[in-house]
């Protein structure tokens, strides 16, 4: 048989190759994906001079509290929408979370949560508050206490009434962090800082503001003797002109370029970026129409890009009579499920009450659709051909990834456990995690830290 004709010219795969050079290496930087690590299910936002080594146990016990007086957790499950035949394996599950890790990711905030104070005031909060984030770094590193797997503070933005004090509440923490944490000399970090150490830059409009971010990080690391890029921060989106800019385009994109790799995620503010339309306080809420624009667009923006979203808080606190508490724990759960059915993986909570809520609802997302995930993932990679065994979905490749994102996800956050995963899919915790992010295989982390 004669070899089939072809009509290019023999060279042209090398003149494609030199013309999409330049584009090939765009989209290995910009869009390198997820790496596979932690995402937290939720920030807590809490006053930086409130907080001590022990507010995060100290809210774990406020939590199971609570529960226990609006008649027990598994009330709080029914409550909160979690199938009966969840709800055994839900509950247990939320109970040790609740005793062992009960805040994910703590902010020590001094910014809106903390309000306008007298300059030596906010250094002495800046100085304390990165004292309190070494000592959980160190009490975690320990295993003595439930201390959180993310920590760090949100200072004041960047524009021009805030930025000089904002800028020094950075370089205060940053530098007391490094020079006086300990965290070296406890074996926590060779360079002096947590692990998961987060920077939030609040209130951003502008691409100018992540450059200014950029090279205040470049600054401090340069002064510690930190490695390059060590310092990374989370953007909140709270503002219209980071939807639509001055030129009519959104500058998001944008704004993860100026960030050179240093922003690690997008938060959306629910109440300044409502406010900030104009929307009533009445009516200001997660699920508001100009939420979900602006939430969709974000999501767009930083697909691809290795950049995870979070949604907002609600305001709705379960702290009055016991009306009042059902009323906002049914709210709350019905907010944090739908925030995970649109590929919202995190959310804030502004109260300790809010805690059971927040890992009900989340542990049942992941439990309620394992099985047929695990199912359809061990189908697939059973299969020689295909779509040649008998199955009900004959997934491909993408999906596939998908699923074992899903489940991964689920194995990071403490739904599944690893003998679950095992027995339900055949797979391992390392073949998971290759699956779902097959590039990032050979550096993610294994699941772990629970």
């Amino acid at each position: 048989m004669s070899a089939p004709g072809t009509s290019l010219p023999s060279a042209f795969g090398q003149r494609a190759a030199a013309l999409l050079a330049g584009t090939d290496a765009d989209l290995e930087r910009l869009y390198p994906g997820d790496d596979g690590s932690r995402q937290p299910v939720h920030t807590c936002y809490v006053p930086a001079d409130l907080v001590t080594p022990d507010t995060p146990r100290e809210w774990g016990e406020a939590a199971l509290a609570a529960a226990e007086e609006a008649g027990g957790p598994e009330v709080l499950a029914e409550l909160a929408g979690v199938e009966e035949h969840l709800r055994a394996e839900v509950v247990a599950r939320t109970v040790r979370k609740l005793r062992e890790e009960p805040v994910e990711d703590l902010r020590l905030d001094l910014e809106d949560g903390y309000g306008q104070r007298p300059d030596a005031e906010e250094d002495a909060a800046a100085v304390g508050a990165a004292r309190t984030v070494a000592a959980m770094a160190r009490s975690r590193h320990r295993g003595q206490a439930p201390q959180p797997a993310f920590a760090g503070i949100r200072f004041k933005c960047l524009e021009a009434a805030t930025r000089e004090r904002g800028l020094r509440t950075l370089d205060l923490f940053v530098t007391a962090l490094v020079r006086e944490g300990g965290l070296a000399a406890a074996g926590v970090s060779e360079d002096g800082l947590p692990p998961g150490l987060v920077l939030t830059l609040p209130k951003v409009s502008a691409v100018a503001q992540v450059e200014v971010m950029v090279e205040a990080c470049r600054a401090l690391e340069q002064a510690l003797g930190l490695p390059g890029g060590r310092l990374r921060f989370e953007i909140q989106m709270e503002t219209a002109p980071m939807i639509v800019g001055p030129d009519g385009t959104c500058p998001i994109p944008a704004m993860l370029r100026a960030g050179g790799g240093r922003v690690t995620a997008l938060h959306y503010g629910t109440y300044d970026y409502s406010a900030s339309l104009g929307v009533a306080a009445e009516f200001q809420s997660m699920e508001h129409p100009v939420a979900d624009h602006a939430k969709q667009v974000m999501q767009v923006a930083v697909a691809g890009t290795g950049v995870r979203l979070s949604d907002g808080s609600t305001n709705r606190l379960p702290v009055g009579d016991p009306a009042q508490r059902r009323e906002a724990w049914a709210l709350h759960a019905r907010l944090v499920r739908r925030s995970l059915e649109r590929g919202l993986y995190q959310g804030w909570d502004l109260h300790a009450h809010q805690l059971p809520t927040r890992y009900l609802s989340t542990y049942a997302f992941y439990r309620r659709s394992f099985d047929a995930a695990a199912h359809r993932l061990k189908v697939y990679r059973s299969r020689s051909v295909p779509g040649i065994e008998a199955a009900d979905v004959a997934d491909e490749p993408a999906t596939a990834r998908a699923l074992a994102r899903f489940v991964h996800r689920g194995v990071l956050c403490g739904a599944v456990g690893a003998a679950e995963l095992a027995e339900a899919a055949g797979l391992g915790e390392r073949e998971l995690t290759e699956l779902a992010h097959p590039e990032a295989a050979l550096s993610a982390p294994t699941p772990g830290g629970r």
